[in-house]
C-alpha cells in the first residue's frame, strides 16, 4: 500500500459578499493510505494560519482554540458504494485513479487517531489506518 502525507496550504477567502465568503482555514495535513481496493485517510487541521490572519487572532483573541491542532476526519474513498443508498461524492477521485468516489468519514473517530499519533508516533497511526483499510475493504465492515 502507498502512504502519502499531503499538506494543504492555509488560505483566506473572506469576502464582504456573503455568497462569495469562504472564510479562513489553516494548514491541513492528510495522511492517506491507498491500496487496490480504495483509500483511507486521517486529517488534522493544524490551525497554522497565514501570517496576517494569525496576527488578527493574536490581536483580537486570547482563546487557545486558535492555536491547537484539531483532529478533523477519519474516512474512506471507495470505488463502489459501501452501504445501501450511498451516493457518488465525485465522478473522478485522485486517490482512486480517476474512478468515481464514494466517501464517508467521521470527525469523532479522528480524536482516537490523533491520540495514537501523539502518544505512540507515526508508525502506530499508520498501523491503525491499515487496520481500518483491511476491516473496511477486506471484511466489509466499519470499525
Amino acid at each position: 500500500m502507498k502512504r502519502e502525507v499531503i499538506f494543504g496550504p492555509a488560505w483566506d477567502k473572506r469576502n464582504p459578499n456573503l455568497s462569495e465568503n469562504y472564510g479562513i482555514h489553516g494548514v491541513e495535513i492528510r495522511f492517506m493510505l491507498i491500496g487496490d481496493k480504495g483509500a483511507v485517510r486521517f486529517v488534522i487541521y493544524t490551525n497554522w494560519h497565514l501570517p496576517h490572519v494569525q496576527k488578527e487572532f493574536d490581536d483580537k483573541y486570547v482563546d487557545a482554540i486558535f492555536y491547537k491542532p484539531l483532529p478533523a476526519d477519519v474516512g474512506y474513498h471507495s470505488p463502489k458504494p459501501m452501504y445501501e443508498g450511498q451516493e457518488v461524492m465525485a465522478d473522478s477521485c485522485e486517490y482512486l485513479g480517476g474512478k468515481p468516489c464514494y466517501y464517508d468519514g467521521s470527525g469523532l473517530r479522528a480524536q482516537e487517531y490523533f491520540i495514537t499519533l501523539v502518544t505512540e508516533g507515526g508508525e502506530a497511526m499508520w498501523r491503525k489506518l491499515e487496520e481500518y483499510y483491511h476491516c473496511l475493504f477486506d471484511e466489509g465492515e466499519e470499525i
